[in-house]
């Protein structure tokens, strides 16, 4: 399938309905609002030129196009100005929180990217950072991480939080999630500065959705003994 092909099946497979709910939570037109699950579908009719083709979609700028591209392309096979360029046109939420972080986590330079990103002055840009090391702990073997740099960042996320922008004080809390779940280790050390942090304010465009708590996280899953089992796919 051609880039201008996908884009005539995602616009049809597109809902009003869908739409109105991703822009309720922060997309930015254009947006046709299709399902991810429909999305999906798609990625099984790409077979050939995936990342060829994951980067034209990314560049439509296209909302559901955007997410799409994290589907199919490979990070692995990405350099790292095709990667440094999408965090640049990003636009934010479903391009800099998963298909750019996604991606990342694939290539060769995820950990140099990350903190590239979350020294950035913007703020899609320093999003694209935070998600990428949360997906890089969820799904990375602990022997394979640097964990005094992790533990460095998880200071840093301590002092920052609160004055960070509002997309980054997100995803900064993200990464204290992903950090306490996935890296055994560091857990005690994230649950003591949630306590320290405490309350982590997020408009989340007047929806009733809530930022989640560490904490809550991590008691879920142990009570599950499942601290630090690793993901096996990232993409979702």
């Amino acid at each position: 399938m051609t880039t201008k092909e996908i884009l005539k099946q995602l616009e049809s497979l597109g809902s009003e309905q869908t739409k109105k709910i991703l822009l309720k939570h922060g997309a930015r037109e254009p947006v046709y609002g299709v399902k991810v699950e429909d999305m999906k579908k798609l990625v099984k009719q790409v077979k050939e030129n995936k990342n060829k083709t994951a980067i034209e979609l990314f560049h439509t700028g296209i909302y559901d196009a955007v997410y799409l591209a994290g589907l199919i392309g490979d990070g692995s096979g990405m350099s790292k100005k095709e990667l440094q360029d999408m965090a640049k046109a990003s636009k934010g939420g479903w391009g800099s929180e998963y298909a750019i972080p996604w991606l990342a986590t694939e290539s060769p330079y995820t950990l140099e990217l990350a903190l590239e990103w979350i020294d950035s002055k913007t703020e899609t840009i320093a999003t694209c950072g935070w998600c990428t090391l949360s997906s890089m702990v969820a799904c990375t073997e602990d022997e394979k991480l640097d964990t005094v740099l992790l533990k460095k960042l998880l200071a840093r996320v301590e002092k920052e939080i609160h004055k960070a922008p509002n997309r980054v004080r997100y995803t900064m809390n993200g990464y204290l999630v992903a950090l306490g779940c996935f890296v055994k280790d560091l857990t005690d050390d994230v649950i003591a500065a949630c306590k320290r942090i405490g309350p982590v304010s997020v408009d989340m465009n007047g929806t009733a959705c809530k930022v989640p708590l560490a904490t809550d996280y991590i008691t879920k899953l142990k009570a599950k003994n499942a601290l630090g089992k690793k993901r096996k796919n990232i993409k979702c």
